[in-house]
């Protein structure tokens, strides 16, 4: 079924390419384009770059202390950059780039050292030095002989009774389905109408 529904929408087609083949468009007058002249400006290229430049951040309020320097000769490029790591470390870097050896960088990791003054100063106390106390040699330790301690040995006064097993000789008695005393009520049970409660416009 599958090739039949294949082998259809084939001729369809066939039919329809022939069909658009004989129908011959009409000749279209299409006007030139005008032709645009395209003015490029070259940018002059400097063959010997040089720049130099450097700055640098040191603020006590937040604690930010960074820098940065860094110049090139040609395609020579050296520079150095410095920041306070997050763990109290001062981390500097300094790199070179260069056509022959490629981009280089040395980095180098320095504790902080920063010294607090404190905030009163004490007066120096003074130590009264004294005379060492004369040693004394004490007398040796006397060992006292060891306890011993001697006790008879445990005895059976009288024999062990093992009981007789237990046996059961009252029959199993179940009691008698529960019987209710009351009587059963048979009145109809009466409703009566809910209360009518008055609402207020607040």
């Amino acid at each position: 079924m599958a090739y039949k529904i294949v082998f259809a929408l084939a001729l369809i087609g066939v039919a329809n390419a022939a069909v658009l083949r004989t129908i011959a468009p009409a000749p279209l007058a299409v006007a030139p384009a005008p032709v645009l002249a395209k003015t490029v400006e070259l940018e002059e290229v400097d063959p010997h770059p040089q720049y130099s430049y450097s700055y640098g951040v040191q603020d006590a309020l937040s604690g930010d202390n960074k820098g940065h320097v860094e110049e090139r000769d040609g395609d020579v490029v050296r520079g150095e950059y410095s920041l306070i790591d997050a763990d109290g470390f001062k981390r500097t870097v300094t790199y070179t780039a260069d056509p022959l050896n490629g981009f280089n960088a040395v980095v180098r990791r320095e504790p902080i050292v920063a010294v607090a003054e404190p905030l009163i100063k004490a007066a120096p106390a003074a130590v009264a030095v004294a005379a060492p106390a004369p040693i004394i040699k004490a007398a040796p330790l006397a060992v006292a002989a060891p306890i011993v301690r001697q006790s008879a040995p445990l005895a059976l006064a009288t024999p062990v009774v093992r009981s007789a097993p237990l046996a059961y000789t009252a029959p199993i008695v179940r009691s008698a389905p529960l019987a209710v005393a009351s009587p059963i009520l048979r009145t109809p049970l009466r409703y009566t109408a809910a209360p009518a409660y008055a609402v207020a416009n607040l």
